[in-house]
């Protein structure tokens, strides 16, 4: 039951180092993004999470932290930090960011955004601006390539909004999606049509 998740999942470290990642810059072939959204996923433990059953997909989110995770799903990739702790398997899923260098370049990746504002909004937008791919896989994050984190510049103080996170079936009310509030790159919430509701098994 829900209810048995919500007291298992370990709050404190997957949300923390989820709220820690807005406002860092994801750096990937030649574009940059402000993190604007994230969504954390607490592995072992959360059942909306690819580690809570560990298998060859997701046994990278077993391994230590600062590393890429990519898959592909509807056929957009989707990026996200490993956080551990090791053999925790938490994950934090980045679905959008202000592109604030490459303009050119992510236009090009992304020709059919309506605007700017427009070209990171969303997991598998985000992956298509900054180029990134299943090459990227396993991606030290820490050693600026091919795809890095740069935690060197200030974070803007900003409003931070939380909510449960989007499209998961399971453990669909968990407010685990944090986002800069009233930020134009910010994508919509979608609940999944079959979210398990808060009681059910």
């Amino acid at each position: 039951m829900e209810s048995l998740v919500l007291a298992m999942v370990s709050e404190p470290s997957v949300s923390d180092n989820a709220r820690a990642l807005l406002g860092t810059v994801l750096v990937g072939h030649g574009v940059a993004a402000r993190i604007t959204e994230v969504e954390a996923y607490g592995g072992r433990d959360d059942p909306a999470s690819h580690a809570y059953t560990r298998t060859r997909r997701s046994e990278i989110m077993y391994g230590p932290p600062g590393r890429l995770y990519v898959y592909r799903i509807h056929g957009h990739f989707c990026a996200n930090v490993v956080t551990g702790p090791t053999e925790q398997g938490s994950a934090v899923l980045i679905r959008a960011g202000e592109i604030i260098d490459g303009l050119d370049l992510a236009r090009t990746r992304r020709p059919t955004a309506k605007d700017d504002v427009s070209l990171a909004r969303g997991p598998g937008n985000l992956t298509r601006a900054l180029g990134i791919t299943m090459d990227d896989l396993d991606s030290d994050l820490d050693d600026g390539r091919p795809v890095s984190i740069d935690r060197s510049g200030p974070v803007a103080s900003a409003a931070i909004s939380v909510g449960p996170r989007v499209g998961v079936r399971r453990a669909a009310d968990v407010p685990w999606r944090f986002w800069f509030a009233a930020d134009p790159t910010v994508s919509s919430y979608r609940r999944h049509a079959r979210a398990e509701t808060r009681g059910e098994p």
